[in-house]
């Protein structure tokens, strides 16, 4: 008789717990797209940044060149 009387309050207390985790979870989880979104997003910027540079290096005049050149 004292463990029916106890027995809704362990299931409530395990739902509360579990309620907590699934909630704990999410946030994890939205955390993490949040700071993957920022990466992604800080990658892109970098990449084009990079392509643009590499484009400019290719419009430049090839001073190294004229020192490595080999007088064969």
């Amino acid at each position: 008789m004292l463990q029916r009387s106890l027995e809704p309050f362990q299931n409530d207390f395990g739902d509360a717990i579990e309620l907590q985790q699934i909630a704990y979870e999410f946030r994890q989880e939205l955390q993490y797209r949040d700071d993957f979104e920022a990466y992604c997003q800080w990658y892109y910027a970098v990449a084009a940044q990079n392509r643009a540079e590499l484009a400019a290096m290719k419009n430049d005049i090839p001073f190294f060149s004229w020192f490595c050149r080999s007088k064969a």
